[in-house]
């Protein structure tokens, strides 16, 4: 079955970086475009980042732009993102999502859709605070 963890969160303070891994299994990671998303505490889910399937495509979300950069390495079958500059604001769960996440969370809402683990992981926290 899919599965997707994600670990490299943590606290820091403003101003300083974290890099997010995100490692896949159960699905032909290669072919699959890959999503960042976060969810801050007591709000919707966020869309932060997107990259396409051959790697060679990006997107990000406006306020993190310039800031963070995603990556996927296929021979690891890890998606990656670099966060750099985090600021209070960008304190909460980050989500790795495969392809097709849209099924099972919807930008501004807060609830998981039922089949959430076979599109996201459980998130790792990340918490920018001084």
């Amino acid at each position: 079955q899919v599965q997707l963890v994600e670990s490299g969160g943590g606290l820091v303070q403003p101003g300083g970086s974290l890099r997010l891994s995100c490692a896949a299994s159960g699905f032909t990671f290669s072919g699959t475009a890959m999503t960042w998303l976060r969810q801050a505490p007591g709000k919707g889910f966020e869309w932060v980042a997107d990259i396409s399937r051959d790697g060679t495509s990006t997107y990000y979300r406006g306020s993190v732009k310039e800031r963070f950069t995603i990556s996927r390495d296929d021979a690891k079958s890890t998606v990656y993102l670099q966060m750099n500059s985090l600021q209070p604001e960008d304190t909460a769960v980050y989500y790795c999502a495969k392809e097709g996440w849209s099924t099972v969370a919807v930008e501004g809402t807060k609830a998981r859709r039922s089949g959430w683990s076979d599109y996201c992981g459980q998130g790792t926290q990340v918490t920018v605070s001084s």
